[in-house]
């Protein structure tokens, strides 16, 4: 995990807590074959650091587990089932590099959407891929209209069906869950109220709100926040060296002052200092959020890592 990570968190924690809802730890593993179990334990480990605690996850438990997304099979087949009974479930047979090169194919905001043209050339190549032992995805055809969410920073955002959402998979051609699916049935088979994430998820959210419509689940409320970039401008991502929890824990930092930065980040506090979340939540105003992604700061990075 890295700072943009910590900071996500700290903001979904802080929402939760300063409004006495419950935190909901839910391990997201779907990826099998890529999840390493000492990876997951080791987020776990490292948001304790940080000082963040949970009412429900799966080192705690709670009333609506398993937490382990890899643990929640049944529950899937069983939304999948619903969905195969309404008619609406349909065989994908392109690959990603099909979708890819498919020019006549409309992008939404996240990528390529699947709609008549796509639906055709699946049909067309179904024979021929089934013969040589190829397996399909399975997509839920999500129709026409609008889908609205609710964001409690931006409000209302719609999505267009067609334009912006398309067809959407349920089931990946390797077998594994899609996300989009894995998480409405979870969110309201877990009772979640309110999902806080980075705003890069926003132009997901419409597909997974037209999911919630399709098996008629409630959908939370959503509060998608700025990220927070590196000294480049981009996205936090470990694969490009950025400081992670590992490391500073490792270095001996006092997590209180990691804290304190992070907050000092999000206009909690006009200067840095050392406290713990539940300090945060005494004497921040937790409800105000930036506006927009923002670099780390160099300043207060280097406070950070002063002895």
């Amino acid at each position: 995990m890295h700072l943009g990570n910590a900071r996500t968190a700290l903001l979904a924690w802080a929402s939760a807590r300063s409004r006495g809802g419950a935190f909901v730890m839910r391990v997201e593993d779907l990826d099998g074959p890529r999840t390493v179990p000492a990876a997951v334990d080791g987020n776990l480990s490292e948001l304790r650091w940080l000082g963040l605690d949970w009412d429900e996850g799966p080192d705690v438990g709670g009333d609506h587990g398993p937490y382990r997304q890899s643990e929640r099979g049944t529950t899937y087949e069983a939304a999948l089932e619903r969905l195969r009974a309404r008619g609406v479930l349909a065989e994908d047979w392109l690959s990603r590099r099909d979708l890819r090169e498919a020019a006549s194919a409309p992008h939404g905001p996240t990528g390529p959407v699947y709609g008549e043209v796509e639906r055709r050339r699946s049909a067309a190549l179904a024979s021929e891929r089934r013969a040589r032992g190829a397996a399909s995805a399975l997509r839920a055809r999500v129709g026409t209209g609008t889908v609205e969410i609710v964001d409690r920073h931006r409000g209302p955002v719609s999505f267009d069906l067609e334009r912006d959402v398309g067809d959407v998979v349920v089931r990946r051609s390797d077998g594994l869950w899609a996300y989009a699916f894995a998480v409405v049935v979870d969110d309201a088979a877990m009772a979640i109220t309110e999902v806080v994430r980075g705003d890069d998820l926003l132009p997901a959210t419409g597909a997974q709100a037209a999911l919630a419509r399709l098996l008629g689940l409630p959908s939370p409320e959503y509060a998608h926040a700025p990220l927070l970039l590196d000294a480049a401008g981009e996205r936090m991502a470990k694969r490009r060296g950025d400081a992670t929890l590992a490391e500073l824990r490792a270095s001996g930092l006092d997590p209180r002052k990691l804290v304190g930065a992070l907050a000092c980040s999000v206009g909690w506090l006009d200067a840095p200092r050392a406290l713990s979340p539940h300090e945060v939540l005494q004497g921040c105003p937790v409800d105000r959020w930036p506006a927009t992604a923002e670099r780390w700061p160099a300043d207060l990075d280097a406070w950070l890592r002063a002895p």
